[in-house]
């Protein structure tokens, strides 16, 4: 998981006036996120949770429905990267990213569409990828994501009647800890590699975490009653 993203997300969501809960893999993974929240005169609760877990997942929803007595909005944005080149790729990294990308977003689906259909109404918004249209040494991680493409396609379909709009955002190349890890892996200059990245975009730049909470805003919010089961490409126009 990626906590610069959750942060940003986090954050611009209880500027909206939401009440957050924020998951993580542990609880204290998420008290910084927590704390900021509530110093900005927000309202957050953290909780520890294994994305890939059933009873986990159930517990950690039953908790958001016994602390505020709905759920509105899901985020699916959790998610791990375990890259090598196809033909030496270990089963355990496959399988890795494949349970948490894919896996752990379908789980949240389906756990807390329980309780917005009782509601009758939600968003979701899980996390896809341009990597899903395939990426060396990604293979993995471009598989999850592109099934992740289609789960939210379909869910929107077969959740429509119930009130609920499910909608996936595909991040481009977002300047994170996660990219800074990258460049090191490869061994190349994070600075050269940010620039590189930028060249490819129309706008000139790399995407920012706040660029991606926006959109997810958007997604959540009163404007995008009427879009579901869209993948909105926040990539700067990348060719």
């Amino acid at each position: 998981m990626c906590s610069s993203d959750l942060a940003a997300v986090a954050a611009r969501l209880a500027a909206a006036g939401a009440s957050v809960v924020v998951v993580d893999r542990t609880e204290d993974d998420t008290a910084r996120t927590v704390a900021a929240l509530r110093a900005a005169g927000g309202t957050a609760l953290g909780l520890g949770c294994d994305v890939a877990d059933t009873g986990q997942v159930g517990a950690a929803v039953r908790e958001v429905v016994r602390v505020f007595g709905r759920l509105d909005v899901l985020v699916n944005c959790a998610g791990i990267t375990r890259d090598r080149l196809l033909l030496t790729m270990e089963d355990d990294e496959w399988d890795a990213v494949l349970d948490v990308n894919l896996g752990g977003t379908l789980l949240w689906c389906l756990t807390a569409v329980e309780q917005m259909r009782r509601q009758r109404g939600g968003h979701i918004v899980n996390f896809a990828s341009v990597a899903a249209d395939g990426n060396p040494g990604q293979s993995n991680y471009a598989a999850a994501k592109a099934a992740v493409t289609g789960l939210t396609h379909d869910l929107a379909a077969e959740l429509g009647p119930s009130g609920i709009t499910v909608n996936a955002v595909a991040p481009g190349f977002v300047a994170t800890p996660m990219v800074d890890a990258l460049a090191e892996r490869l061994g190349v200059d994070r600075g050269e590699f940010l620039d590189q990245a930028a060249a490819r975009s129309a706008l000139g730049r790399v995407g920012s975490v706040e660029d991606i909470a926006g959109v997810v805003a958007f997604l959540t919010g009163p404007d995008s009653g009427f879009l579901t089961g869209q993948t909105v490409y926040v990539d700067g126009g990348q060719p």
